[in-house]
């Protein structure tokens, strides 16, 4: 699967947001939207993520050359991670599942799958948990690890490492790490943090003033 992104320009009243943005994102990789706070760089996340949509110009989604329609389908293909984290009032298992359950999925293989994602983001011990008592960095780290556990084919990380302290930074970009080395996903992130950006990107594109500039 491919985005594209073509002319894209949002307006939020008389505010323009965005202004003529064009890029896309091949199948595989790890992708940083780079730039200073307020550049428009997770409105352009949001847009990619189907979850609003621009004043002008598209984002088309294609499979081996086809555009694929906007709905459902395409909407579980693809999921979005904010920087704050809301968690369900329940174990952190429980909201593991969640969205296994509503995909239907057998309640063993959701055993299975809950038990691998919560080891790939070093969860494991907080299975049984209460997910409202765990600190800022562990909730950031289960709401990566709730968006994973549906196997999406694009993953899109916003500021995914802005709130939370230093030890989990480096456990966030760990995970980020591994994802990209073992191409399971396309990751499409946004920060601020330039180091940040050229430690993990395979491309970076930097925003300024609601544009692409490189």
């Amino acid at each position: 699967m491919k985005l594209i992104v073509s002319h894209i320009v949002k307006l939020y009243g008389d505010r323009t947001i965005l202004k003529d943005c064009t890029c896309s994102f091949d199948k595989q990789g790890t992708y940083v939207l780079m730039g200073p706070n307020g550049c428009g760089k997770s409105t352009l996340l949001r847009l990619c993520a189907l979850l609003e949509d621009p004043t002008a110009g598209t984002i088309a989604y294609k499979e081996n050359g086809t555009p694929l329609p906007p709905d459902t389908e395409l909407k579980r293909r693809i999921t979005l991670v904010l920087p704050r984290i809301g968690v369900f009032n329940t174990t952190v298992f429980r909201n593991m599942a969640y969205g296994l359950k509503l995909r239907n999925v057998p309640h063993a293989k959701i055993e299975q799958k809950v038990n691998e994602t919560l080891a790939f983001v070093g969860l494991t011990h907080k299975k049984d948990q209460h997910a409202l008592t765990l600190s800022s960095g562990e909730t950031q780290r289960l709401g990566i690890a709730r968006a994973l556990v549906i196997d999406p084919e694009v993953l899109f990380l916003d500021e995914p490492t802005a709130s939370i302290d230093q030890e989990n930074t480096e456990i966030v970009e760990s995970i980020i790490g591994t994802m990209k080395r073992e191409a399971r996903t396309m990751v499409i992130m946004t920060t601020h943090d330039r180091d940040q950006a050229e430690r993990l990107a395979d491309r970076v594109i930097r925003m300024k003033g609601g544009r692409i500039v490189e």
